[in-house]
């Protein structure tokens, strides 16, 4: 029974990587394709795509009576999001620069998202009211991310980004003239293929990671706050790392914003509409906590509009520590 398992997280993973691939060259020549700029890309389609392994098994334990699944998820994923995925990303990309103030924008939205999660569970309880409110808060988000216009200059996106001087110029010489990708069917065969490969990935990698830690003991609340929040974030970690890899910043670090969001608000909201849920324990007095702690590190850390390889490091050395005391290793 090990040795199966074993095997349908390895199949599971396959299926993962290769759902990241379709999924992020096919809604980045979308998003380009209809005027979004690809940190826009990052925080809709590709952000809420590969989010949809987090909704999908959120309603499955809501619908199961297993309520407290639902605010694990979505707290152990938004953790492992900021401290697994962009610090692997910073790590591997050596540095992550968007061209976007996320002081102006993004950051802001991201604290609000998170403040307003940290409010609804302060009493260990969600109810509808406050699921419909925060399906609301995420209508507003996301209006007013893709309407907001970027207006940082030519200068300072020289200045921030100078490996793509080149592209800058073109860009700026053709302007009104600038030529979109043409989309053709196949585009939307590959987007509709690769989230599809991405949420049946990440079910039968739950599956195996839930059937594997039973067989060897492990606590419940763990397995949820850990195996499950790693497993549906698995999609964020591939495109983010694959996005740091080719150099595309904006995508890698605009998917975890659309992510957390998505995550605080919609995983939970949703829901949350069907069932009143409950926060477990565990979740509450060592889960919140931390993602509080990370979202405000990462705040710290886009002030500057540039991730270092060194904040990276230490990410994922606070990752190694929150796991460490899930599993009461010291």
């Amino acid at each position: 029974m090990l040795l199966f398992w074993a095997i349908v997280f390895i199949i599971s993973l396959a299926i993962l990587v290769k759902g990241a691939d379709w999924l992020i060259a096919s809604a980045e020549k979308i998003g380009l394709a209809i005027g979004l700029s690809p940190f826009i890309v990052g925080v809709t389609i590709v952000g809420v795509g590969t989010s949809f392994p987090e909704l999908i098994s959120s309603f499955v334990a809501s619908f199961k009576g297993v309520t407290e699944v639902v605010a694990a998820n979505a707290i152990g994923s938004n953790i492992a999001n900021i401290l697994l995925i962009v610090g692997a990303s910073a790590l591997i990309g050596r540095s992550l620069v968007v061209t976007k103030s996320l002081i102006d924008l993004d950051l802001p939205l991201l604290a609000i998202g998170t403040v307003l999660l940290l409010g609804i569970v302060w009493d260990r309880q969600i109810t509808f009211g406050e699921s419909f409110l925060m399906l609301i808060t995420y209508s507003i988000y996301l209006l007013y991310t893709m309407l907001h216009k970027d207006t940082e200059g030519s200068e300072e996106m020289a200045e921030i980004l100078p490996s793509r001087q080149t592209r800058r110029k073109n860009l700026m010489a053709k302007k009104d003239g600038f030529v979109r990708p043409k989309l053709m069917i196949k585009d939307f065969v590959l987007l509709i293929l690769g989230i599809a490969c991405l949420v049946l990935g990440a079910k039968y990698l739950i599956d195996s990671l839930v059937k594997l830690s039973e067989i060897l003991n492990l606590a419940t609340g763990v397995i949820v706050i850990t195996a499950v929040a790693i497993g549906t974030s698995l999609p964020e970690l591939l495109v983010s790392v694959k996005a740091a890899l080719n150099k595309k910043s904006e995508v890698a670090l605009g998917n975890i914003f659309g992510s957390n969001v998505f995550n605080a608000l919609v995983v939970i909201g949703l829901p949350g509409l069907f069932h009143n849920l409950s926060v477990d324990s565990q979740t509450f007095s060592i889960g919140v906590p931390t993602m509080a702690l990370t979202t405000l590190l990462f705040v710290i850390s886009g002030i500057s509009r540039r991730i270092h390889m060194w904040e990276g490091a230490f990410y994922l050395s606070l990752y190694v520590l929150f796991i460490a005391k899930l599993f009461n290793w010291f």
